[in-house]
This record gives structure tokens, C-alpha cells and sequence, in this order.
């Protein structure tokens, strides 16, 4: 199973899941521990192999991750901002402009108009015996993607309020 839970692209069995939610349990109470970006993480209380990562940052001083697992990919996402109050569709060309430059994730709009980050990996992404690798990266790249996008966004959804600035 070193090469990947479900590397030929079937829906992880109960085990299987059992396993790859065990493997990212620990590797999360890790980053915990030895991340100085990872501030907590908690499981999901209300959805089954659900983690809260709560990430330290300086564009935005705290912000969370979260992952979900399911049979065939492991679902992130985190809440980039509220929606606009102003500039609608300039900051939405905005991030659809960023969103080319981003892999295996993409901003999206949610209930009112609130923006994410959210994305998704196959299991078969996920080796048991190397998660460091694939997670790190979603980690490390929500991190990026945080920093280096949310500055400006806010700016142009929120213009009015940088004015005097």
C-alpha cells in the first residue's frame, strides 16, 4: 500500500479509509507539535474524518484549514474573505486571474459572496508511508496563496476603507 491507498482508482474500502485517516491524524498532531505556522488542530465533531487546521499567518493573523476525506479524495478548503463591499467584479476577475496560477485549488464564491480557497487530491496522491510530501504542499501552498493574494483582494473589495491609506 506504499504506493498510494486505491492507486487504481476505486473508492477506498472502510479499512483503507480507516488507515489513510489514522496516517493523517498523526501527521497533523506532528505539524502541531513542530510547525510553528499550525497553530491547533481539531477533528470535525459533526462529520466523520473531518480536521480543522488552525493556521498562524501575518497577511491574515489566523486562519483555518480544513480537510475532509472521503472514499477517493481528500477535500481543503479555507474562508479567504468576506464578500466585497465594493468592486464586485474587479475582484472577482481578480481571483480568476490568480486562479490560473494556482495548482490543485482554485477560489470560489460562497454563501453570500464570501471567497474560499478550496481544492481537492486523489487519494492515491496520499501515500501512507509519505504524506509529508503531497500535504506539506497543500499546506504550504494554502499558506502561500494566502499571503501573497489576500492583501490585494482585501484592498479591492474593500477599497473605501484603505482610502486614507
Amino acid at each position: 500500500m506504499t504506493d498510494g491507498p486505491a492507486a487504481d482508482g476505486r473508492p477506498l474500502t472502510d479499512v483503507e479509509l480507516a488507515a489513510l485517516e489514522s496516517a493523517i491524524d498523526t501527521w497533523l498532531n506532528e505539524q502541531k507539535d513542530h510547525n510553528p505556522l499550525v497553530d491547533t488542530v481539531e477533528r470535525d465533531v459533526h462529520t466523520p474524518r473531518a480536521w480543522f487546521i488552525r493556521m498562524k499567518g501575518d497577511a491574515k493573523e489566523f486562519y483555518t484549514v480544513y480537510f475532509h476525506l472521503r472514499q477517493r479524495t481528500l477535500r481543503f478548503e479555507t474562508y479567504f474573505m468576506p464578500g466585497p463591499e465594493e468592486n464586485h467584479a474587479e475582484l472577482f476577475a481578480h481571483l480568476l486571474q490568480r486562479n490560473a496560477k494556482m495548482y490543485g485549488a482554485s477560489f470560489m464564491i460562497g454563501k453570500e459572496d464570501a471567497v474560499f480557497i478550496q481544492g481537492q487530491i486523489d487519494n492515491a496522491l496520499v501515500p501512507l508511508d509519505r504524506l509529508d510530501g503531497e500535504l506539506d504542499r497543500v499546506l504550504g501552498s494554502i499558506y502561500q496563496w494566502v499571503e501573497q493574494y489576500f492583501p490585494p483582494a482585501i484592498r479591492i473589495g474593500y477599497a473605501s476603507r484603505f482610502a486614507d491609506s
